[in-house]
């Protein structure tokens, strides 16, 4: 093998067999492909100890990718349900899983969700740490905290999330702004807890160059955490999560100089009004690399319908540019999702994304509406069902309420304007 990561292959003008099937899937000139991971434009998450990988593309010019967070926690530690849940999320074409697990045999079930999924899987080590450790986060140090990095690296995780932003400097923002949430972020707020009780700079931080070198020799993305994303729309766009974001630029310019391909997260809770300009910022601060968002979600009384202000808020960021919506489910803020939750959390996010390609003009996004139109027009059910986005829920609904006539539904019936408009243009006689 002539290169370390893909950032590295295509800076060498390698065509390596991820960016082969990665352009094949998006319909894009694998040559125009390699010129963006070269850039930072476009990140093929892809560990090279993930052997059961369909590699998938998350940048400029690539549909919008969703992701799925699952795992055990002390509460609700039910491995075989998790499972079952990742299971459930392949099937329903999520784009990557998120391994979120804070309790108990974290490795185990790790080893057996990269094992079984061809979906690219992201971890955030630090939720990992205490757990894995046994230590309170106090007595944790910053070569502990890297170990841990190494051994989801070694497992075969394909993204990590890195709350490296969250310096001295920014945490110094965070006291001075009076947030109404604070710091929302579980990783974040460790992290704040640590450098607070040890009096000591983010060990991400201070020892960046060697989680970049760890990512660099398994080719792990880096996915730079937004430890001070909002948690109420009150407090987006404020000094804090905008200083985080500025020293996220620097980061990032700094891991594709040791070619680590880097994703940016973002907010988080944020007014429909200020989506955009977020996406703008990220983008330019971030010198154009790979945006990853949380929701946005654009109101905060919503608990137990918190994937509709997601998807609402995801929409509006895809169609402004992000590239990788984390879904979210309606369990939001109030327990850890069930598996009827993560189904709802994932078609919402889908929706969102394909919203967004609409908008941004991704090639081929509106063929699959056009067709839906086409069946629509011709007052074909069984092909409306089957090109749905949840195929199961529409024939549910269909078969839950029969008509009359099996070519209209029981909203309508006689009344069909498809019917009444198809008999008319073709002349013939109308009977209502």
């Amino acid at each position: 093998m002539n290169y370390t990561t893909q950032m590295d292959a295509a800076k060498k003008r390698i065509v390596t067999k991820e960016m082969i099937r990665v352009a094949a899937k998006e319909e894009m000139d694998v040559n125009l492909l390699m010129e963006r991971v070269a850039q930072g434009a476009i990140a093929i998450p892809a560990n090279k100890n993930h052997i059961s990988l369909d590699p998938t593309g998350v940048g400029l010019g690539l549909s919008t990718k969703i992701n799925v967070n699952l795992g055990v926690s002390e509460d609700c530690c039910d491995v075989e349900q998790e499972i079952c849940k990742v299971q459930k999320a392949i099937d329903m074409k999520a784009d990557a899983i998120m391994d979120l697990s804070c309790f108990g045999k974290t490795r185990e079930f790790r080893r057996r969700l990269i094992e079984m999924s061809p979906a690219m899987i992201g971890t955030v080590p630090m939720y990992d740490a205490v757990g894995f450790l046994d230590k309170e986060l106090k007595n944790i140090t910053a070569e502990e905290f890297l170990s841990v990095v190494e051994k989801h690296a070694q497992d075969g995780v394909d993204f990590m999330t890195i709350h490296a932003g969250l310096n001295k400097e920014t945490a110094a923002k965070v006291k001075q702004e009076k947030r109404l949430t604070n710091i929302v972020s579980r990783g974040g707020s460790l992290l704040f807890a640590w450098m607070e009780l040890n009096k000591s700079e983010n060990p991400f931080f201070a020892y960046y160059d060697q989680v970049l070198d760890i990512c660099a020799k398994y080719d792990v993305t880096l996915s730079l955490g937004d430890a001070c994303r909002p948690g109420s729309i009150h407090d987006a766009t404020d000094a804090a999560q905008i200083h985080e974001l500025i020293v996220l630029g620097h980061l990032t310019k700094r891991a594709w100089a040791k070619n680590v391909q880097v994703m940016i997260e973002g907010p988080g809770h944020m007014a429909i009004n200020e989506i955009a300009g977020n996406v703008m910022l990220q983008k330019r601060l971030c010198h154009g690399a790979p945006f990853y968002v949380l929701g946005p979600l654009v109101t905060d009384v919503a608990p137990g319908y918190d994937h509709i202000t997601s998807a609402i808020g995801g929409a509006m960021a895809a169609a402004a540019g992000a590239d990788f919506l984390c879904y979210v489910t309606p369990a939001e803020h109030l327990r850890l999702p069930n598996l009827e939750d993560m189904k709802e959390g994932i078609i919402a996010a889908r929706i969102a994304a394909h919203a967004g390609d609409i908008a941004k003009g991704v090639k081929g996004a509106r063929d699959w509406d056009n067709e839906m139109s086409q069946a629509r027009a011709d007052i074909d059910f069984n092909k409306m069902i089957k090109l749905a986005i949840d195929p199961e829920k529409a024939r549910a609904y269909r078969e839950s309420s029969v008509p009359e006539q099996e070519d209209t539904c029981t909203m309508c019936g006689k009344m069909c304007a498809m019917k009444t408009m198809n008999k008319i243009l073709q002349g013939e006689e109308l009977d209502i």
